[in-house]
């Protein structure tokens, strides 16, 4: 989807793994805007499970029934400038938790400073997904849990093999 009049936001996250709470926000997303564009960070100061090609391979697999209005690309650089290049005046962050505001709030004013014509949207996951992150969903893995109910199945499955061996 693309051209004038295209309601499009940006959604900028390492997606290490990508979770249903993610997908839960982006499905959220297109009942505001016309194309969510999942930006994977490439300059991230985290320490990725995934490489960052596995890492946009398994949200696109993980996306795929919402092809045509979600696009999913890797960024580097200023944020702020990505948005802009996609041609889209939002950013999208999902907020999960009180202690998510605080960090996320900030990091909205200084996108806002740096370029007044961006909003960043909030928009919080089913409350089902609100305890979700990465990071737990990684453990869970690590430790031979089910993460079924937690990732979409290209993810879950990836987490089976990085961890365990041949699925």
């Amino acid at each position: 989807m693309s051209g004038a009049g295209v309601r499009r936001i940006v959604y900028p996250g390492t997606f290490d793994p990508i979770t249903n709470g993610h997908v839960d926000v982006i499905t959220r997303a297109l009942q505001l805007f016309d194309e969510v564009v999942v930006a994977i960070a490439g300059d991230s100061t985290k320490k990725p499970l995934f490489e960052l090609e596995e890492r946009r391979r398994l949200t696109e697999e993980s996306l795929g029934e919402l092809k045509g209005r979600v696009r999913v690309s890797i960024f580097r650089g200023l944020l702020v400038n990505y948005v802009r290049g996609e041609g889209a005046n939002a950013i999208l962050r999902g907020l999960r938790a009180v202690s998510d505001f605080e960090f996320e709030f900030q990091m909205a004013l200084m996108n806002r400073k740096l370029d007044q014509s961006i909003e960043t949207i909030f928009l919080m996951p089913r409350d089902t997904y609100t305890y979700l992150s990465s990071t737990i969903i990684k453990e869970i893995a690590r430790l031979g849990g089910d993460t079924a109910a937690f990732v979409p199945g290209p993810v879950q499955a990836a987490l089976h093999r990085k961890y365990h061996g041949a699925a």
